[in-house]
């Protein structure tokens, strides 16, 4: 049974988190608070740590500060867990040296993925470990997560920058480029045989996208276009497979991720040939409001021809569930403006 330390201030959550955990079939550890967690992570020897970053007495950060310095816990697998969602704080935790970051509330799958995920890679580091290396193999791995792989696109790519409806590249353009946003919000979209225009996936700041292959040159097979402002950076395809042949254990990260992506679109897809125009409209509206930052009032600026491009329908068919929604008070609705009032209702929703 592999062994969880969780380090968490808030009494509720960490009970509630721990018992999750346990039904897992995890052996489950819980700390207060950070320096009772660092004393717990040296005595008990996880096999991962989620640790809060605000807390009392020493914080998150100090936390991992310290188990880093300390021989015997610097390998132990660390994954962030906090409110705080803003790509600067995930950027100094990532810079730090965690495995990885969630934020609150998060789902069930997402904290059993990210702890599976990291206990996998260790098990593949640790068989790496035993075969024989040849002398170029023996250099350190410097980039282990993808987190840390953002930090490095970050560090030693050109930014580009594009206005809102700008195109960033179009179907059969020659893919060349990993971007990673920086600022602002993208979606890829194709057109279907009716000259109507699908979309194929939504971006957000510190997401990946726009590269097709890593082993051969190959056209893109969707267009981009920035949703509003935005930077990215871009890694070239020479760089990206330096980095790769060089960082091995980077190889599983992007698996993982290429993995999710697929899931999502799959998920994406089933919906659009499957689900009701309400159950479809609503769960687009939800995706929507995961990946664009809400102004002060809680609203998401959204264009209708987007969300139906998403949605998979015909922008007039979304307009009139949008309004079935807006009598029943599950949003509120002031032209380009949407407030979503009950999420938990709206994701109800069939």
């Amino acid at each position: 049974m592999k062994k969880v330390l969780l380090i968490e201030d808030d009494t509720i959550l960490r009970e509630n988190t721990a018992e999750l955990l346990t039904l897992s079939d995890y052996d489950v550890h819980t700390a207060a608070d950070g320096e009772k967690g660092v004393l717990a992570a040296k005595d008990y020897m996880p096999d991962v740590i989620i640790c809060d970053i605000m807390m009392p007495k020493l914080d998150g950060y100090g936390v991992l500060e310290e188990l880093s310095q300390d021989r015997l816990t610097s390998s132990i697998p660390f994954i962030f867990l906090s409110a705080k969602t803003e790509h600067k704080d995930i950027r100094k935790g990532m810079e730090l040296g965690a495995d990885d970051y969630l934020t609150k509330p998060f789902q069930e799958s997402e904290l059993i993925g990210a702890i599976e995920s990291r206990l996998a890679k260790m098990a593949i580091l640790k068989n790496m470990a035993g075969q024989p290396k040849n002398e170029e193999q023996c250099s350190e791995v410097k980039i282990r997560t993808i987190h840390q792989f953002k930090n490095y696109i970050d560090d030693n790519s050109e930014v580009h920058s594009f206005r809102a409806g700008e195109t960033i590249y179009r179907d059969g353009m020659y893919s060349n480029t990993l971007y990673l946003i920086l600022k602002g919000v993208v979606k890829t979209h194709i057109l279907d045989e009716m000259g109507k225009e699908l979309i194929t996936g939504i971006y957000k700041p510190d997401d990946l996208f726009g590269f097709s292959s890593i082993t051969r040159n190959m056209p893109h097979k969707e267009s981009a276009t920035a949703m509003e402002d935005t930077e990215l950076a871009g890694l070239s395809e020479e760089k990206l497979k330096n980095v790769i042949d060089e960082n091995q254990a980077l190889t599983m990260e992007l698996l993982q991720l290429l993995s999710e992506g697929l899931s999502e679109t799959k998920e994406q897809l089933l919906q659009m040939a499957y689900g009701s125009v309400r159950r479809k409209t609503a769960l687009t509206l939800l995706k929507f409001a995961e990946k664009l930052e809400k102004d002060p009032k809680g609203n998401i600026h959204i264009l209708r021809s987007d969300l139906a491009s998403v949605a998979g329908m015909a922008t007039e068919t979304l307009i009139r569930a949008l309004s079935s929604f807006k009598k029943e008070g599950l949003i509120d609705i002031d032209n380009r403006n949407i407030k979503i009032l009950d999420p938990a209702k709206l994701s109800q929703v069939h």
